[in-house]
């Protein structure tokens, strides 16, 4: 099996050549590639798509995460008369680039598909769905680049204490973690901040930090989940120099969804950290 991972790894760490940029001959019209990862030898592109902003649900070991940011879809074909690789050599070439790059398979199944995901330099990260059919003749990379906190944010420290003094807490949809783990991603950080300041703007504010999931996966993981989550956040809040004290974390799991579990936006939606005045 030929093996081309140096070759593929070194252009998803650097910029392509120029001749790269222009393409193949055999592409069809008006196609376009990510700049950043090579195709595997002796492929062209049927077709492809490409704009500055759009949504993907990657598949994961415990269903879907959906990433938003610049969008890249490519459909590669073998050449008429060119050697064919199997799912297998071209699955391995992509993953051992993204391991070089920084990045790992988080998902792969039997029918050809695969995530990968991988750090970008100065932070967000890059999402790739990898689709093989016909055993290797065609293959299809649907690719997302996450901008580091590129979006603006969810509330200001000044809309939280709106909210709060209104309703006597307010949900956060931004605050991320990590796939069934506790852990914040970084592009929750500036949201993280803006709480430190709601809290530090006004020192008789005491809060209950309250964890929310979705339904995917058993009930009492879930309320497990939900609770080592408000106590992330808690902990990131005393880490930004608020008394320990003023807060309490709690979890309710699954148990209080504010949207359709049945539909991806409304699980998103129901994913979520409650600040609560105490």
């Amino acid at each position: 099996m030929i093996i081309w991972t140096k070759w593929l790894a070194a252009l998803l760490l650097a910029f392509v050549s120029a001749f790269a940029l222009a393409g193949d001959p055999a592409d069809n019209e008006g196609t376009v590639e990510h700049p950043d990862i090579a195709r595997f030898p002796n492929f062209f592109i049927d077709n492809s798509q490409h704009n500055d902003f759009n949504e993907v649900a990657f598949p994961v070991k415990t269903g879907t995460v959906t990433k938003g940011g610049k969008f890249w879809f490519v459909d590669y074909i073998l050449k008429e008369g060119a050697r064919q690789p199997s799912t297998v050599e071209l699955a391995r070439n992509y993953e051992n680039a993204f391991k070089k790059a920084g990045g790992s398979l988080l998902f792969r199944n039997a029918d050809g598909d695969m995530t990968f995901r991988q750090p970008l330099p100065g932070g967000g990260e890059r999402w790739m769905l990898m689709q093989v059919q016909n055993d290797g003749f065609r293959y299809q990379l649907t690719i997302v680049d996450v901008a580091a906190m590129e979006q603006k944010l969810e509330f200001t420290s000044t809309q939280m204490a709106d909210a709060i003094r209104k309703d006597g807490f307010v949900a956060l949809n931004g605050i991320l973690f990590d796939t069934g783990k506790a852990t914040i991603q970084a592009e929750s950080q500036a949201l993280i901040a803006e709480v430190v300041a709601l809290l530090k703007n006004d020192s008789s504010l005491k809060l209950t930090v309250v964890g929310h999931t979705d339904n995917v996966g058993d009930k009492k993981a879930n309320l497990d989940l939900s609770k080592k989550r408000a106590d992330a956040v808690l902990k990131a809040l005393a880490a930004g120099g608020i008394d320990a004290r003023r807060l309490k974390a709690d979890g309710k799991g699954d148990t209080q969804p504010v949207a359709d579990n049945r539909t991806e936006d409304g699980r998103a939606k129901n994913r979520r950290v409650e600040l609560v005045k105490s």
